[in-house]
């Protein structure tokens, strides 16, 4: 196979980290993720990656707590994913940087635009924690700042579900799959691809966004490679 796509950014939830068990990491489910991460880098195929912190912790997690305070510590739970995944890829062999949009120099480099873009240059996978750094914005969100930032054909946004539906394909069976949709139609229908704030980010600056499930981690290389799975969003 042959990768389609020179340098990307891959988008995966923090539940999926947690595996059958729903809370923490499942080392398991984390190892076949890393293990196609490195597929693509054995490929020379530039990867940067934004990790969400739901296996922990979510805003709505918080109740009654104030909606700053209950982001942040969603911040660090996507820093602690973020340290996790890197652990697996460099005992997978796979040279790593995490950087954190909030500055934590004991464990990670602070977010700095040229040099994530020299270490991708230099085929090292770099991991993007703590968000934006900002308070009501999603990881979605930073996904999507991320690869404008760094000129990334396309974000790859592993799911739970096949593609883009027209309707929450669990609960109606009528449910349609598109193939292909637009960024328009995604906000205009409310398609539920990202966030609004992500999917207009996405819009204005033209980046593609390929929605496909990550029960199957092979699913990554396969969608790096052009084949046809997921719903491409363009």
């Amino acid at each position: 196979m042959q990768p389609v796509y020179k340098r990307i950014l891959l988008k995966i939830s923090g539940e999926v980290l947690a595996g059958e068990q729903g809370h923490g990491f499942d080392f398991d489910v984390m190892t076949s993720i890393c293990e196609a991460v490195k597929t693509l880098n054995d490929m020379d195929v530039e990867v940067g990656l934004v990790v969400g912190g739901g296996n922990f912790w979510r805003g709505r997690s918080g109740g009654s707590m104030d909606r700053t305070r209950a982001d942040h510590i969603g911040m660090l739970a996507t820093v602690m994913n973020s340290l996790a995944l890197a652990d697996t890829l460099e005992h997978l062999g796979v040279d790593v940087r995490v950087q954190t949009a909030i500055e934590m120099r004991a464990f990670a480099e602070p977010y700095i635009r040229n040099r994530a873009v020299r270490h991708l240059e230099k085929g090292r996978v770099c991991i993007f924690g703590a968000g934006t750094g900002n308070p009501f914005f999603s990881t979605d969100t930073c996904a999507a700042l991320r690869a404008a930032e760094i000129n990334a054909e396309v974000i790859l946004k592993a799911t739970n579900v096949d593609g883009v539906y027209d309707k929450d394909p669990n609960k109606f069976a009528d449910a349609v799959k598109y193939d292909k949709v637009t960024h328009s139609e995604v906000l205009e229908k409310d398609l539920k691809v990202m966030d609004s704030t992500a999917a207009s980010l996405c819009r204005d600056n033209g980046i593609k966004i390929l929605v496909f499930n990550l029960n199957n981690p092979d699913n990554i290389v396969k969608a790096v490679c052009g084949e046809n799975i997921g719903t491409l969003v363009c």
